[in-house]
C-alpha cells in the first residue's frame, strides 16, 4: 500500500505543472513580445507628429495640461503584459517600441530609450502589484497610470520639470496618470479583447479567457 502511494505521488509530481510554470518565457512569447514592440513603436512614430503637436497646443494653453496626449506613447508596456502575461513583458514590448521610434527617427533621440525603460516599469509594477494573476480591465487601467508615473518621474529629471513649479507638477502629473490610465490602459484592454476575438492569440492565456 505504501508503495502504491509512493508512485502515485511520483506521478502526480510528474504531471502536476511547477508553480512558476506560467511565468517561463517560451519561444512563442519572445517571437510575439518583439512583433508587439515592433508593431508599438510604429505607432509611438506616427503619434510623435501629432501627439506631440496636440502636447504643445494643450501646453500652451495651461501649463501642464499637455500631459492628456502622452497616454499613447505608454501602450507597449500594458499592452504586452495583457497578452503575454510574463514577468518582464511591459518592460521588454514598451522598450522595443522606444528602440523603433528612436530608430526611425524623432526629436528626443535616445533618451526615448530612457522615456521606454521608465514607462514599461511603471507599467510592470502594477502587474506585479497583483503576482502577475489579474489581468482585468482596473488593473491595465492602473497599469497605464503606472507608466504614466514613470514618464512623469524621470522628466522630472531629463526635461528639467523639477525647475517649473508645484503647480506646472501637479497638473502634468495628473493629466499623464489620466492619459495612461485611458490611452494605454484602457486601449490595452480594448486591443487585447479584439486580438483575443479572433483566435490568434489562442497559444496565450489572454486568448483562451477573451482578453479578460
Amino acid at each position: 500500500m505504501t508503495n502504491n502511494l509512493t508512485n502515485q505521488q511520483r506521478l502526480d509530481d510528474q504531471t502536476t505543472p511547477a508553480p512558476t510554470s506560467r511565468h517561463r518565457w517560451r519561444v512563442v512569447d519572445i517571437v510575439v513580445a518583439a512583433v508587439l514592440g515592433v508593431a508599438c513603436g510604429l505607432i509611438f512614430f506616427a503619434w510623435n507628429s501629432v501627439g506631440y503637436a496636440w502636447f504643445t497646443t494643450m501646453d500652451a494653453l495651461t501649463p501642464g495640461l499637455g500631459g492628456i496626449a502622452a497616454g499613447l506613447w505608454f501602450l507597449g508596456g500594458p499592452l504586452g503584459m495583457l497578452i503575454i502575461r510574463k514577468p518582464g513583458a511591459a518592460i521588454m514590448v514598451e522598450l522595443i517600441g522606444a528602440v523603433v521610434s528612436a530608430l526611425l527617427g524623432n526629436v528626443w533621440g535616445i533618451t526615448t530609450l530612457y522615456s521606454g525603460l521608465a514607462q514599461g516599469l511603471g507599467a510592470e509594477l502594477a502587474f506585479a502589484l497583483f503576482a502577475y494573476r489579474n489581468f482585468k480591465l482596473p488593473v491595465a487601467l492602473l497599469a497605464g497610470a503606472g507608466a504614466g508615473l514613470g514618464a512623469w518621474t524621470l522628466e522630472l529629471f531629463t526635461s528639467g520639470n523639477l525647475a517649473k513649479g508645484p503647480a506646472f507638477l501637479a497638473i502634468y502629473f495628473a493629466t499623464t496618470v489620466i492619459s495612461g490610465a485611458v490611452l494605454a490602459g484602457g486601449v490595452g484592454q480594448l486591443l487585447t479583447k479584439a486580438l483575443a476575438s479572433t483566435g490568434v492569440l489562442d497559444r496565450f492565456a489572454s486568448g483562451r479567457d477573451g482578453g479578460s
